[in-house]
């Protein structure tokens, strides 16, 4: 797969670079799992949503693997945030606020329905707390990937 080419301030930035070349390379290969991380968290979210609500009322769902994909989904929302993070660290990057609000509130959400899943009252509910959960943070990182400085979606 061929890298894209990175949005206008991620080139200027990288252009301006006391580290040339080879910096512009990782920046842009950054971006590029930046962006392909937020596609794995809404991807993987969705599926474990639409599993989980299945799985509330079909019991053959309730199955090991599914408590894996979930793990997988829910540590996506750390990895991008950790390569986001890297990225406004070491280039001195910019981006919207709101960008960042959402990101953030995706990993807010992993801790919310990880601290419920053991509630007392959500005991014979967790299939549905974790369906609705996971397509809330779907709709988290749609919305950071929408809001965003240089939308993905204009590719």
């Amino acid at each position: 797969m061929r890298p894209r080419s990175p949005p206008f301030w991620v080139a200027a930035n990288a252009a301006r670079s006391e580290h040339g070349e080879r910096s512009d390379r990782l920046t842009v290969a950054l971006y590029d799992f930046h962006r392909q991380l937020a596609w794995l968290l809404i991807a993987s979210n969705a599926a474990v949503g639409v599993w989980s609500l299945a799985a509330h009322w079909v019991p053959r769902l309730r199955v090991r693997p599914f408590w894996w994909a979930v793990t997988v989904a829910q540590l996506s929302a750390f990895a991008i945030a950790i390569v986001g993070v890297l990225m406004l660290d070491r280039y001195g990057l910019e981006l919207d606020q709101f960008h960042a609000l959402y990101g953030f509130s995706c990993i807010v959400a992993v801790g919310i329905l990880y601290s419920y899943r053991g509630s007392p009252f959500v005991k014979d509910k967790v299939y549905l707390l974790y369906g609705f959960g996971s397509l809330f943070i779907m709709g988290l990182g749609l919305r950071a990937m929408y809001i965003g400085t240089h939308s993905p979606f204009a590719l």
